[in-house]
C-alpha cells in the first residue's frame, strides 16, 4: 500500500510552497494515521503509518475508525469516482484521543485527507469530492485557494477547531501540485495528558456508564446487528478507548489495554445484569 505523504514543518517544506500558486488550509486533527484500499476481492484492507498492510485486525485504538469506514464506504461510488480501484489508496486520521478532547459525538471516526491514484497524490479539491462520493467525511478546510504570497506562516494565527471549543492542533497548508507543510499551535505542542492513576477496574467503572451501554445497544440495533453481550462490550470498549486513549496508553498508567478490556467486559456485564 502507498505510504503516507510527508507533511513537514514549514522550515523543512518545499522552498517554493509560499512563492506562487494557491493554497488550501485544512485543520490538522489530533489523532492516529489510518490508510485503506480496496482489494480485488472487494475486501477493504487497512494500514497505519508504519505497517504497510493490516486487515480488519487493526489495534484497538483504530477499531472504531475501521468499523466506521467499513460500514459507510460506498463501493459503487468508489468505482465511479476512480478509474482503477486497485491503483488507489486513501489516507486520513482515525479520530482517537491523543492530547485534545474533541466533541466526540460530532467528530466523525475517520476524516479523509489524501488520495493516491496511479502515480500521484490528488489535489485537495478532488480529494474532497472523492471522499464525499464514498460517503466519508473529508477533513475540514479553513480556507481554499489562498494566494501563496499572501500567506505568512510566521504570523498566521491558528483558527479555532471545528470539533471542540478551542484552537485547532494546527493546520495543513497544501497546494495542488503536492507541496505541503504543517503549522502547529504552540499550546498543542506544549500540551500533555495525565495517566489514569486508578486500577483498570476503577477506570472501567468510571468510563463505562449506563448511557454509554445504552448508546452501544442503540447503535447495534440501528445497524441491524444483534445486541448480545459480546457485541455491546466491543462497542463500548471501542468508544471508551477512542475518547481516552491518550490517558490509557500513557507510560505511567499502571495497566495495559488487555487488562482494561477485561475490566470493561466485567463492568458491561455487571450493568447489563442490573
Amino acid at each position: 500500500m502507498q505510504e503516507f505523504p510527508p507533511s513537514p514543518r514549514v522550515a523543512d517544506a518545499p522552498a517554493d510552497l509560499f512563492e506562487s500558486g494557491h493554497l488550501w488550509i485544512q485543520e490538522h486533527v489530533d489523532g492516529l494515521p489510518l490508510r485503506f484500499s480496496l482489494a480485488d476481492s472487494g475486501l477493504v484492507v487497512f494500514g497505519d503509518a508504519e505497517t504497510e498492510v493490516r486487515t480488519e485486525s487493526m489495534p484497538l485504538p483504530y477499531q472504531h475508525a475501521v468499523r466506521h469506514v467499513r460500514e459507510r464506504l460506498d463501493r459503487d461510488g468508489l468505482r465511479e469516482a476512480v478509474p482503477a480501484v486497485e491503483d488507489v489508496a486513501f489516507f486520513g486520521v482515525a479520530t482517537t484521543h491523543r492530547v485534545l478532547d474533541y466533541d466526540w459525538d460530532r467528530l466523525p471516526s475517520f476524516l479523509g485527507v489524501d488520495v493516491w491514484s496511479g502515480e500521484r497524490y490528488l489535489p485537495p479539491d478532488d480529494v474532497e469530492k472523492i471522499f464525499r462520493r464514498l460517503n466519508l467525511d473529508p477533513v475540514n478546510a479553513f480556507a481554499r485557494e489562498v494566494r501563496a504570497t499572501d500567506f505568512d506562516p510566521s504570523s498566521y494565527e491558528i483558527p479555532d477547531s471545528a470539533w471542540y471549543d478551542g484552537p485547532a492542533a494546527g493546520v495543513l497548508v497544501r497546494n495542488k501540485a503536492g507541496g505541503r507543510a504543517t503549522v502547529y499551535h504552540a499550546d498543542y505542542e506544549a500540551a500533555t495528558v495525565e495517566p489514569v492513576r486508578t486500577t483498570a477496574e476503577a477506570a472501567a467503572e468510571e468510563f463505562v456508564t449506563d448511557a454509554r451501554v445504552e448508546a452501544a445497544v442503540a447503535a447495534l440495533g440501528a445497524a441491524g446487528a444483534s445486541a448480545d453481550t459480546d457485541a455491546v462490550i466491543e462497542r463500548v470498549l471501542e468508544a471508551v478507548v477512542r475518547e481516552h486513549h491518550g490517558r490509557l496508553a500513557h507510560d505511567e498508567t499502571a495497566f495495559d489495554l488487555d487488562a482494561f478490556r477485561s475490566a470493561v467486559a466485567a463492568e458491561v456485564g455487571r450493568r447489563a445484569g442490573e
